[in-house]
């Protein structure tokens, strides 16, 4: 069994995607007819230090992330048929595409404007704490009161995200400073992504998801949200839902250990399109640290 992993925000970085935009330039050229702008230029160049920012992070992701795909149906032909598709966060929508849920298009014009919406959020924060196991960390956050964060990321056993205000995201660095075997970092974002605090941004896209019309899945594709395969009557519920959820992406790769899958192919792990081979490293924890899950 063969899973195909996607991208998610973070892994962007100048220069990102330079091995694959020259060999597909229609689908270039419609992306930046439909952005506004030229897709090659931000991600090769990004003159004007937007590719940090959400609103562009987020469509360039989805850009080569797509094209990288595109490059591994061409290199292995017809007989490249993946049993599972999982993307993280972001890197979703590439597995809907992937899996035939809407055309390049769709995908693009759906990943623009949930872009939009989560960057028009403002006073939040997200800081990775590694180290600590969810069972240690959540009863540290209730001990210190600090009721304004959701675990926005369960990356793997020992590797989460904390989503929440400035201030509470504030003072739980400042108590996981220095604990024994625990390293933490502010996240270098704007709002507190996968939180209960972008329901507002939730609830519009959800709106917008009344006027697509999604095709027929030709393979199953894991939900962040659920950590199980999408249902084909509630694609676009549980694609906006992940707005305001958390990203349970060691669960999800319990769940795809337990459908026997042994080949986790991480898309565009060559060096030359995202920043390091993140997600090959945590399918590594999980495999070496935790069990399957059959149900």
């Amino acid at each position: 069994m063969k899973a195909i992993l996607f991208h998610g925000q973070g892994s962007q970085f100048k220069g990102m995607g330079r091995d694959v935009l020259a060999d597909f330039p229609d689908y270039v050229e419609t992306a930046s007819r439909l952005l506004g702008y030229s897709i090659a230029e931000l991600c090769l160049h990004d003159p004007a230090n937007k590719l940090r920012l959400t609103q562009y992070t987020q469509p360039a992701l989805y850009v080569v992330n797509a094209l990288e795909y595109f490059k591994l149906q061409d290199t292995h032909g017809r007989d490249f048929r993946p049993d599972y598709f999982a993307g993280h966060s972001l890197g979703e929508f590439n597995a809907l595409l992937a899996a035939g849920a809407f055309d390049f298009e769709t995908g693009l014009r759906l990943v623009q404007k949930r872009g939009e919406l989560m960057s028009a959020v403002h006073g939040g924060g997200m800081a990775a704490i590694l180290g600590p196991r969810i069972e240690e960390l959540r009863p540290l956050l209730l001990e210190w009161r600090l009721g304004d964060i959701d675990v926005a990321n369960l990356n793997t056993p020992t590797q989460h995200v904390l989503s929440g205000t400035s201030e509470a995201i504030a003072e739980a660095v400042k108590r996981f400073t220095g604990r024994p075997q625990t390293r933490c970092a502010l996240l270098n974002v704007s709002a507190a992504f996968h939180s209960r605090h972008m329901k507002p941004a939730r609830d519009i896209f959800a709106g917008a998801m009344h006027d697509v019309s999604f095709r027929t899945l030709t393979a199953k594709v894991i939900a962040n949200a659920t950590a199980r395969p999408y249902e084909q009557e509630a694609i676009g519920e549980t694609l906006a839902s992940q707005i305001a959820s958390p990203v349970r992406w060691a669960e999800s790769m319990r769940y795809l250990m337990g459908q026997e899958v042994e080949d986790f192919v991480e898309v565009g792990n060559n060096g030359k399109s995202f920043s390091g081979d993140v997600l090959t490293k945590m399918v590594a924890e999980i495999k070496n640290s935790q069990a399957p899950l059959f149900a």
